[in-house]
């Protein structure tokens, strides 16, 4: 499809966003934390049923896979299989945006740790439901201009890197009748310029792996430590080793950030501990490195045991890991050319890989199948500008930070283009009805 069929197609049939970005404000104020996205789930299927009774739709709705999530089959005659992602759940954070449809809500963490928690959007999360529910709406005015299946996937628990895990080992492609797709697309708003979108070929986002370490010493009284054996001394001898992984053993143009989150032991001052936990995160942007890091780890923290003497070997336990996020070459490239066409200059190339983490790419992994991942800016276009020229863009609220708040316009009407142009791209028809092999 040339420019202006794209043009042609988001003009035509793009639905006035009026109610999307209500439908986004109901999101954002009422946030479920990873797992317990029920009345979120909930909703998305009732707005999936409102546009199948809207369009007169063949969308086939499944819901409760791996928990809360869900997906809507579109089937549009014959063509590739596209499977379109967003991710659905919040996170345990308190927010103070101080916005008028900011989440006063909490929740208790029935799934964890049995803690009541406040709850917020503070990922994005919201956008990417309503830029894709809008961008379905779009793909069903627009039918007679695409072939093919897309496939809809709701993804719960992205936060704990355990939602496409869930919803593949419940049986999506199996059990759930999920077709495989021949591509998985997905996007993430971040806080750079609102109307710009970002991608790359390669490493997108870095492989996340975290642990809990608990180091064993023999407890006793702080005045007499040679009789007992300290597990603080130890752990804190692991914390500093383990940042020579980065600065010693991983290549200085290499990409690598270890961090020790959590150190925690004992209860009183004068009390040496029974033991020492430790919560260690480490991420990288290749798997050769990735490897090293993590044989590393184990080593450090194993000599650092027998240097201190531990009464017993460490326990090391693995708390989630996420995929290296690595967009294929020809995928990207197909993408990345619509996506140039439809945005101009504001579409950015060749982006650093961003060292967050996704667990998107089991979705296509799982089945030998490629992905691409994309980035959408969702900062205020002229706040950003100013910011940009007085110095001051890194203190803009990142995701995560209680203050993260995209504004609505134009994030929302360039999520949902660049989901449409995305998955045009692989089914959408030329003007003389034909589409490009994939």
């Amino acid at each position: 499809m040339s420019k202006s069929s794209f043009a042609a197609v988001i003009e035509q049939h793009l639905p006035n966003l009026a109610a999307y970005r209500d439908l986004y404000k109901h999101f954002h104020h009422n946030p479920e934390i990873s797992t317990l996205e029920t009345e979120t789930s909930a909703r998305i299927a009732s707005e999936l049923r409102i546009l199948n009774e809207k369009h007169s739709s063949p969308i086939e709705i499944k819901t409760n896979i791996g928990g809360t999530g869900l997906i809507g089959i579109h089937r549009n005659g014959d063509g590739p299989i596209v499977l379109l992602r967003a991710d659905i759940d919040g996170l345990p954070v308190e927010e103070k945006t101080g916005l008028d449809y900011a989440s006063t809500k909490r929740m208790m963490d029935t799934h964890l740790d049995q803690i009541e928690k406040p709850t917020m959007h503070a990922c994005g999360h919201d956008f990417h439901i309503t830029a894709l529910l809008a961008a379905i709406e779009t793909l069903l005015n627009a039918k007679n201009s695409w072939s093919g299946t897309l496939i809809y996937l709701f993804q719960p628990a992205e936060e704990r890197g355990a939602g496409a895990r869930m919803m593949l080992d419940d049986g999506l492609y199996t059990k759930h009748g999920c077709p495989i797709p021949d591509v998985c697309l997905g996007q993430h708003v971040w806080p750079h310029k609102a109307g710009n979108v970002f991608s790359r070929s390669g490493a997108m986002m870095s492989a996340a792996d975290s642990y809990e370490i608990t180091i064993f010493g023999r407890g006793g009284h702080g005045s007499m430590p040679h009789l007992a054996i300290d597990p603080v001394v130890i752990a804190s001898h692991i914390v500093v080793r383990l940042q020579t992984l980065v600065s010693r053993e991983v290549p200085p143009d290499e990409t690598a950030v270890v961090t020790v989150g959590s150190l925690k032991a004992g209860d009183t001052v004068n009390v040496i501990a029974e033991e020492a936990k430790l919560q260690v995160n480490i991420r990288s942007v290749s798997e050769q490195w990735r490897r090293v890091l993590l044989d590393g780890l184990t080593r450090v923290v194993r000599a650092e045991c027998d240097a201190g003497r531990a009464t017993a070997p460490p326990r090391i336990v693995r708390l989630n890991q996420y995929p290296l996020t690595y967009n294929d070459e020809a995928v990207t490239r197909r993408v990345e050319h619509q996506f140039t066409r439809f945005f101009g200059d504001r579409h950015k190339l060749d982006m650093q890989p961003v060292l967050g983490s996704e667990d998107f790419p089991l979705l296509g992994s799982e089945v030998g199948r490629p992905y691409f991942f994309w980035f959408f800016g969702g900062h205020d276009p002229r706040d950003y500008d100013e910011r940009v020229r007085l110095g001051t863009v890194n203190d803009i609220p990142m995701n995560h930070n209680p203050y993260f708040a995209p504004c609505i316009d134009p994030t929302l009407r360039t999520g949902v283009e660049a989901m449409v142009i995305a998955a045009l791209s692989f089914v959408g028809k030329d003007r003389a009805g034909q589409q490009p092999k994939l």
